[in-house]
């Protein structure tokens, strides 16, 4: 059974989106090149995605979950591990990276919580029971955040870091966050 929500012609255009994002970049990609790269007619990229807003969103769903999978921590402790790795897999690949983040940015429709985020929440509520509901949800939110494209975006853009001193930095800023339950004020 297929676990992806988008359809085959879906993940055609999607998966065609993405090579030529690597390729070319984001901005001169034009409905009909990514047709001919899916090996279909521009009406059914249209079909599917009556815009470039529509497309981008799912394209960035799609890269988020194909090419730069989270995976599950036993502990809320082994965030920082984890997110030098994603911080590394951004940056490996930064045009995809930038599309994720830009997407992140504009937002979904969608009012559930990221699946990251209620991890965290989940962790932090079993680790740290002493936390309360507002609390575990906040340090769950600026976890999610860290461990995102749009930080790693920000660490590129703002302080022009790249490769280590970027997975330095947003490791450092988990463990910073984790430091109020290590060690609890008396």
């Amino acid at each position: 059974m297929n676990a992806d929500p988008l359809s085959r012609s879906q993940l055609a255009i999607v998966a065609a989106f993405a090579e030529l994002i690597e390729e070319i970049g984001n901005d001169d990609i034009s409905f009909r090149l990514i047709a001919r790269r899916a090996g279909m007619g521009e009406r059914t990229v249209f079909r599917h995605f009556p815009t470039r807003e529509h497309l981008l969103l799912a394209t960035a769903d799609w890269i988020e979950r194909t090419v730069f999978p989270r995976e599950s921590i036993a502990s809320v402790f082994d965030l920082p591990l984890s997110v030098r790795e994603s911080m590394a897999a951004y940056d490996a690949r930064p045009e995809l990276s930038h599309v994720v983040a830009e997407a992140a940015m504009r937002g979904s429709d969608d009012p559930r919580p990221l699946p990251r985020s209620e991890q965290l929440e989940q962790l932090l509520r079993a680790e740290a029971p002493g936390l309360t509901e507002e609390r575990a949800r906040g340090m769950a939110a600026a976890l999610t955040h860290i461990d995102s494209a749009t930080n790693w975006a920000a660490l590129r853009r703002e302080f022009a870091l790249t490769g280590r001193d970027l997975a330095d930095a947003a490791a450092w800023a988990a463990e910073t966050v984790l430091d109020e339950i290590r060690h609890p004020a008396s």
